[in-house]
Formats: structure tokens, C-alpha cells, sequence
């Protein structure tokens, strides 16, 4: 078995991570031995005991790497191990690296130089709008937006970096193969085609509580800095800001509304040190040195993206979502419109791409929406 396979194989394994193959490539030489390995000289180290050996070595006899590149390709990807030149180097220097990397779309050296914008799920259209448009002037400048695919913030991010023609990538909580949410399924294939999807997950695994803070240490690993745009309390974006403090990331915040709870988060990261982002100028002073002074001032004298014209009625439904997604009947009830003329309204707006209809008759506004 060559290297490489190696690592597709451990990767794929239950029960052993990056760390532990770590320690048992110092200890048996490389990846390739720990295959050829007996359970005696798998415990000689101190990372694996008797149980997780018989693990090991149960699992790669059922286990096939060649099968699983295979598998990959019938999707439209490829697997890029931590051998491989093509694996990102800031992520070789964060203490759990992934063994094995599935991408649909392209890795390239432009990617070392990356800003991660990340927030909330839920979110008010000040946070997708703040988004979008830091995304927009990064990807113009020539920064690469890393973020995680998921609803509100993380959407907007890609968009905004799409609509500016740079590259974004976009880190999955779960496999390839079982995109989550799927109603961003266009999204991913646009990423894809400027830039790459990535999981470090095994085809098949479904997202779940556990792999969503897994992927997050992937997303902050990728960047230079971090970005929380709005989060709560609770929100998984703050656990990526921590995962980007251990990797000595820098980490930002934007402020919002002291009444909003959607603003908590942010907030606590700034009375906790994060560097306080009001416009893209607080992002891109910290890394001068990356890009050349000349192109960042000429990103503030870019050309404003043309606004949506709105008439009446769709301003109603624009101010009426300001806050948040809605269903249609309560979107119905805040905009002060009957159904019949509702619907017809929305179907405008898709076209215009104001709004989205997300799946359970929830409408949500585009971030970056003008004209309101």
C-alpha cells in the first residue's frame, strides 16, 4: 500500500484521528508500516492500547482506500492527503491536521493567502448584508473567503466572494456526498467552479453534532484570520474563533445591536480582545504585508454593484424579512398583504434574487438586497 493510500485508510477509520497516526508515523516510520503493523507494535507507543489496536487492525482488512478514490471520482472529486503537494500548508501547521482532504474544484497557492467569515445560521439581514459585502471587497482585492456552506452568514459569505469573481471555499460538516443544507446544492456547484468544497469526512457520513465542531478547527486552519459577523451565545461560530486563537489566527468581530441577541457573541469576542471590524480596512491592516498597499486602496474606489429596483408592495416584503426568514403566512401578516398578491410578489423577487424560497414555505432575504 503506497503512502497516500495509507492515509485515505486511516482516515477513514473509527476511533483514530489525526493525532494518534501522527504519533504512530514517528514511532513505526510512516503510514505505510502502521498497514503492515502487528498489534504488539502498534502499542509499543502510548496512543494506542490493546482495544483500539484489534480496532485498527479489524478495520483494515474491511476497509479499502483504492474503492474509496473510486467512490470519489463517480462524485466529481478527489482525495488530496496530508503527502500530497496539493494539500494546503496552513493547515499542515495546526496541531490536528486531516489526514486526507475530498475537494470538488481546486486547490491552489492563492488559497494560503484566505480570510474566514463565519456567523450564525439565524441571522438578521444586517449581519447577511455586512457579510456579503466584506466578502465582496476581500474576494476583489484578492483574498480567498473561506466559510462552511451552512445558512445565513456562511451563504452570504460565498456570495459575496462569488459576485466579486474571487475564490471562496466553502468546508462541509459531513460528507460530499450528503450535502447539508441542501438547498444550497447551486451553491456548492458555484464554489466548486471558483474555488473548492472540501470535507474531511468519509463518503456517506451524514453531518451530525460531532462533525460540525470538527470542521470548524479545517475552516480556521485554512486562514489567516477569522471573521464573526453575528452569533449568539451559543453559536458554533465561536467555537471556531477559539479553534482560531489555539492556532494563533488573528480573530475579528463586527458589532451589531445591543438589543439583538443575534449580536451577543460578537460582542463577547470583542470585550474579549477580538480585533473590532467596522469596514474592510480593520481586516486588511492587520495583514498589509500579504497584500500589496496599491491594490487595497484601489478596492475602495470600486465600482457599487447596481440596485434592485423595488416597487411599493415589494418594499413591504424587503422590510418585513429585515429581521430574519419567515413563513409565507407570517410574511403575509408583518408586509400587510393578502396571499393572492403574495405570491406573485415572491416570484418576482426570486427572479430579481431579492429573496430565496427555503424549504417548508420559509422565505429568506438575499444578502446585499438594495433598494429598501
Amino acid at each position: 500500500m503506497t503512502e497516500r493510500e495509507a492515509y485515505i485508510l486511516f482516515n477513514m477509520m473509527e476511533g483514530i484521528g489525526p493525532v494518534r497516526v501522527r504519533s504512530l508515523v514517528q514511532q513505526l516510520g510512516s503510514a505505510a508500516a502502521i498497514v503492515e503493523a502487528s498489534a504488539e507494535e502498534l502499542q509499543r507507543g502510548k496512543a494506542i492500547g490493546t482495544e483500539l489496536s484489534q480496532s485498527i487492525l479489524k478495520q483494515r482488512e474491511e476497509l479499502d482506500p483504492v474503492e474509496e478514490e473510486r467512490a470519489a471520482a463517480r462524485i466529481g472529486a478527489r482525495l488530496v492527503t496530508f503527502v500530497d503537494d496539493e494539500y494546503p500548508a496552513p493547515l499542515k501547521k495546526i496541531y490536528d491536521p486531516p489526514l486526507a482532504l475530498y475537494v470538488q474544484g481546486t486547490l491552489v497557492k492563492a488559497d494560503d493567502v484566505a480570510i474566514a467569515l463565519i456567523g450564525s445560521r439565524r441571522t438578521t439581514h444586517y449581519g447577511r448584508q455586512v457579510a456579503d459585502r466584506l466578502a465582496y471587497q476581500l474576494g476583489k482585492i484578492g483574498y480567498v473567503v473561506v466559510s462552511g456552506l451552512a445558512r445565513g452568514i456562511d451563504t452570504a459569505a460565498h456570495e459575496g466572494a462569488l459576485k466579486a469573481g474571487g475564490r471562496t471555499l466553502a468546508v462541509l460538516g459531513g460528507a460530499l456526498d450528503k450535502l447539508y443544507p441542501t438547498e444550497n446544492a447551486a451553491l456548492a456547484e458555484a464554489v466548486a467552479g471558483q474555488g473548492a468544497v472540501l470535507s474531511e469526512f468519509p463518503l456517506g457520513r451524514e453531518p451530525d453534532r460531532t462533525t460540525f465542531p470538527m470542521r470548524n478547527r479545517i475552516v480556521s486552519g485554512l486562514s489567516l484570520g477569522v471573521v464573526v459577523v453575528e452569533a449568539g451565545f451559543k453559536s458554533g461560530a465561536l467555537h471556531t474563533a477559539d479553534d482560531a486563537l489555539e492556532q494563533g489566527r488573528a480573530v475579528f468581530a463586527v458589532p451589531g445591536r445591543i438589543d439583538s441577541s443575534s449580536s451577543r457573541g460578537a460582542h463577547q469576542l470583542l470585550k474579549n480582545g477580538a480585533r473590532l471590524v467596522e469596514d474592510v480596512d480593520d481586516i486588511l491592516k492587520e495583514f498589509e504585508f500579504v497584500v500589496p498597499p496599491e491594490k487595497q486602496q484601489a478596492e475602495l474606489h470600486l465600482e457599487p454593484r447596481p440596485e434592485v429596483q423595488l416597487d411599493d408592495d415589494e418594499q413591504k416584503i424587503v422590510k418585513a424579512l429585515w429581521e430574519g426568514e419567515k413563513n409565507v403566512d407570517e410574511l403575509a401578516k408583518d408586509a400587510g398583504l393578502p396571499s393572492y398578491r403574495l405570491s406573485g410578489l415572491l416570484i418576482g423577487l426570486e427572479m430579481k434574487r431579492v429573496i430565496r424560497m427555503l424549504p417548508g414555505r420559509i422565505v429568506e432575504l438575499i444578502a446585499g438586497t438594495k433598494g429598501m
